[in-house]
């Protein structure tokens, strides 16, 4: 059941980001559905940098500030890829 929470808040944490985004992201669901894991996990991570001051890889939860935390992850997500890449969003 874990995964399947998983992937529902990947999908929509990576759907929510991408709309708030500026430009246009490529890549379709299965995209959209890692993109939103990884802003879970990068979000997880600076929540729990911030509370405790310990850089710990964790997820965000399956709660509503959870979600928050996912989508925030996700854009910053987003913002690493524009730069690694190289591409701009239009």
């Amino acid at each position: 059941m874990n995964i399947i929470a998983w992937i529902i808040l990947g999908l929509i944490a990576g759907a929510i980001a991408k709309a708030i985004y500026p430009g246009r992201q490529g890549g379709g669901i299965i995209a959209t559905m890692i993109l939103g894991i990884i802003g879970a996990l990068i979000g997880g991570t600076l929540v729990t940098l911030l509370e405790t001051g310990r850089l710990q890889l964790t997820a965000a939860t399956f709660s509503i500030p959870g979600f928050i935390v996912a989508i925030i992850g996700a854009i910053i997500a987003i913002f690493i890829w524009s730069l690694v890449t190289g591409r701009t969003s239009h």
